[in-house]
């Protein structure tokens, strides 16, 4: 279990910058040499019918090569490294403050304690958008250190009994996702901006975000141009799944409306941006207020 200094305000992540060079796309995959009509060997119709299957193949590949690639998806996007849990609790209005006191020494006991393998990324309120609601992001060391620290705290007496019996009545609803670093867009490191940030949540259609991250991430360098900070990007790989989740983070609503608006005087935005609505079936964008204890504020 690894040992990290006791103070909140210590915090030092470990460095990731953004990559200065995008990853490469996959190799173009070779079809097998069965998929070529043998067409002296076939009738008009099977000739016309085993054509068709190899334009479909060499346009869109075969189905062996898709369901393929559909496994790897995980493996060319995600980085792997960390694993982060986004947890948002819906809580009832009459009860904000009061969830606010006590959930800042809970996760307190949780980040600071070497009895658990976490560290708190980040503790926001939603303060435009889903109102009430807090987002809590967690990294752990691979799925094995969110697993040792969800059995410790159930083990451990007094962190459960608190929250079961001062927390949760406050809770009107919650709900968790695991989720995975894209390579191109990892979690910067925790510091002090000031200013707020903005959550946004892409719902993808399935199997579609190999695609979608091939081109979100050639925009991202037109967006970063326009002045726009990146903080951190994800995608759901326990919870609701074909979800993305990336963190922005901008001084005020009015510079974010400013830097918006040079985004779209960039082609390559617009385009990535016709690109990949397609591939999108909704999109939900929240304005975020850093707690005070949040290593990332």
């Amino acid at each position: 279990m690894p040992s990290r200094p006791t103070p909140l305000t210590a915090l030092r992540a470990r460095p990731r910058p953004l990559p200065s060079s995008l990853v490469t796309s996959p190799r173009p995959r070779a079809f097998p040499t069965s998929l070529v009509p043998r067409a002296a060997a076939l009738s008009t119709t099977a000739q016309r019918a085993s054509v068709k299957d190899y334009a479909a193949a060499f346009l869109h590949g075969s189905e062996e090569a898709k369901e393929h690639l559909k496994q790897q998806h995980s493996k060319l996007v995600g980085r792997h490294k960390y694993v982060h849990e986004l947890q948002r609790h819906q809580v009832l209005p009459q009860h904000v403050e009061q969830y606010k006191k006590l959930i800042e020494g809970y996760y307190r006991g949780i980040h600071e304690s070497s009895e658990f393998d976490a560290r708190l990324t980040g503790s926001w309120e939603i303060v435009v958008g889903d109102v009430d609601t807090f987002v809590h992001i967690w990294e752990y060391q691979g799925l094995g250190g969110f697993e040792r620290t969800k059995a410790a705290i159930r083990e451990s007496r007094g962190h459960l009994q608190f929250f079961n019996h001062e927390i949760l009545p406050l809770i009107n609803s919650r709900n968790s996702q695991l989720c995975t670093e894209f390579k191109f867009f990892p979690v910067t490191d925790p510091q002090e901006r000031g200013g707020l940030y903005e959550l946004r949540t892409y719902d993808l259609k399935p199997g579609a975000l190999l695609e979608w991250e091939h081109e979100w991430r050639g925009g991202l360098e037109a967006r970063i141009a326009a002045g726009h900070t990146p903080v951190a990007c994800w995608y759901a790989g326990i919870g609701k799944l074909h979800t993305v989740h990336m963190i922005w983070h901008y001084a005020s609503l009015e510079a974010r409306r400013e830097i918006r608006a040079a985004s779209w005087l960039n082609d390559k935005w617009s385009n990535t941006v016709s690109r990949t609505v397609p591939l999108t079936q909704s999109m939900t964008s929240n304005i975020l207020k850093a707690l005070p204890y949040s290593p990332m504020r």
